[in-house]
């Protein structure tokens, strides 16, 4: 089932989010950072900002007793969504469900108004980048600075991809 996250969801929320980008756990799917960053992905109270920012969303897919994945949606204005934080369990990764968000995202966008969607992924992540492509997002050309306080050796960068809705 795919729903909107409340408050309560936050600490399941932000478990899965670490469990599916950083540290050993992630390394169980293929979209780990753990490579190249390391520390916290996010933080609590920035997914309680999403949770209850009216402009933003938090979809999450659910079993009986856990949350499977998850993807953030952003109103920017002027028809244009972000996709931000699609995690998936990585245990349950290369089986769809990263798809099926992805989908579920563009749909909840569209009720936003919506006319494009919009995500940056690290420059440094070819194979992301072409699962994205595959799902129907382009290369705008356009980089956005990575943090430099999360940057350790490695130099990044994000590539802006978006997709017409």
């Amino acid at each position: 089932m795919i729903r909107l996250a409340t408050l309560a969801d936050v600490p399941a929320l932000h478990a899965l989010v670490e469990r599916a980008y950083r540290g050993p756990a992630s390394r169980a799917g293929w979209t780990s950072e753990a490579d190249f960053l390391t520390g916290p992905r996010t933080d609590a109270a920035t997914l309680t900002a999403i949770v209850t920012d009216p402009a933003q969303s938090f979809l999450l897919a659910t079993s009986v007793d856990a949350i499977n994945a998850c993807v953030a949606v952003s109103d920017k204005g002027g028809g244009v969504t972000y996709l931000g934080m699609l995690a998936v369990e990585p245990a349950g990764q290369t089986q769809g469900l990263g798809r099926t968000m992805i989908a579920a995202a563009e749909d909840h966008a569209r009720r936003f108004g919506a006319t494009r969607m919009e995500i940056t992924v690290v420059d440094h992540r070819r194979a992301l980048i072409a699962w994205y492509e595959r799902r129907g997002y382009v290369r705008t050309g356009e980089m956005r600075p990575f943090p430099p306080e999360l940057i350790e050796d490695t130099p990044l960068a994000f590539t802006v991809m978006s997709k017409p809705l």
